[in-house]
Order: C-alpha cells, then sequence, then structure tokens
C-alpha cells in the first residue's frame, strides 16, 4: 500500500475518547521496546510519526494514527516493562483489554515480536487472550536484519512453536531496515480491512 497521508490523531484512554467515523481499524501490540514503532514508521514511510525511544514503556496511551484517510493504526501501550509500578501496569492491561474486547471497529491485532528470542511468558498470554476473543492475529517477527537468512527458518519455528500460533495466523518476518517483510505485512492487514 502507498501511504500518501499519515497522523496522529489522538492518544485516549478511555472509549468515549476513540475517535468516530467507524474507520477499520488494526492494533499493534507487542512488548516494550520489541519495535513496534519503527514497524509503524517503516510501514507508513515516516521517519518519527511514532515516536521510538530507547526508554521502553514510554506509550502509556492508545495511540489512534489516520492512515490514508481509510484506516486507523493504535498503538497500544507495551505489555512487560518491569520499571513500572503494577498499579499503572493493571491500569494499562485493563485499557488495552476495554479496547480489545469492545472497539467495533477493530479487524485484526499485530502483534510484533523479536525474531532472537523465544517469545515471552507476557506475549504467549497476549496471543491466547486475542485468541480466546476471536480476534484475529497477525504476528509480526522483527529484527530479521540480526539474524543471518540461513537461521531465520530456525528461529520462526521457536516463535511459532512457543505461541503454539493457530494454522490461520500468519507469521510474517519483518525488518524495517531492510524493508523485509513490509509488502507481506500490508498485504497480510488489507486482507484483514476486507474480510
Amino acid at each position: 500500500m502507498k501511504v500518501t497521508k499519515s497522523d496522529i490523531v489522538i492518544s485516549a484512554v478511555k472509549p468515549e475518547q476513540y475517535p468516530e467515523g467507524g474507520l477499520p481499524e488494526i492494533a499493534l501490540a507487542g512488548r516494550s521496546n520489541v519495535g513496534k514503532s519503527s514497524f509503524i514508521n517503516s510501514l507508513i514511510n515516516r521517519k518519527n510519526l511514532a515516536r521510538t525511544s530507547s526508554k521502553p514503556g514510554k506509550t502509556q496511551t492508545l495511540n489512534f494514527y489516520i492512515i490514508n484517510d481509510e484506516l486507523h493504526f493504535v498503538d497500544v501501550p507495551g505489555y512487560g516493562f518491569a520499571k513500572v509500578s503494577k498499579t499503572e501496569r493493571e491500569a494499562w492491561g485493563r485499557m488495552i483489554e476495554t479496547y480489545i474486547t469492545t472497539r467495533e471497529e477493530l479487524k485484526a491485532v499485530v502483534q510484533i515480536v523479536d525474531l532472537r528470542h523465544a517469545p515471552s511468558a507476557d506475549d504467549v498470554s497476549m496471543y491466547d487472550f486475542l485468541k480466546h476473543y476471536g480476534i484475529p492475529v497477525i504476528i509480526i517477527a522483527t529484527k530479521a536484519d540480526k539474524i543471518p537468512k540461513g537461521k531465520w527458518d530456525k528461529h520462526a519455528k521457536v516463535v511459532r512453536q512457543t505461541l503454539n500460533i493457530e494454522p490461520e495466523d500468519e507469521l510474517i518476518l519483518f525488518s524495517s531496515e531492510t524493508k523485509k517483510g513490509k509488502d507481506e505485512a500490508w498485504g497480510a492487514i488489507k486482507k484483514m480491512i476486507n474480510r
């Protein structure tokens, strides 16, 4: 997809702040520091629409981005980061859960994992949570450029087995450095929107 226009619409923490207009939404979820912002920026060809930070746990709201006036990306707070208080983590958890389980415009969740490591317990919980609620999932394994090409299959297999990915869910190897997987990611997103 050729992105000619992208902007942040709102940072929301509760349903009454979500944008109106009924555009389809794709949420992006992943552990803090997994490369969510880089993934968004590389899909929309912008350097820093989604702010990348060396300090994990920076996103603390649901950030709605409008893409080409035809869909929203919704960046949800990273999970599994220890430096925020338990109360804060629980509040984020409730905010994310409310959004994912009640938002009619939500078409799918892109779950981002790091291809270099086996998915964490938090990644597994997130995947199970999405499957439990029947939310379509696209798994993006980032940082493929950090692994020799010959080992991609081995690492992909670890991701598949650890998350216990169901046959209908796509696993796409991705690199924001080399743009590997960008077209496949857009293809998978478009399929979800047009279902």
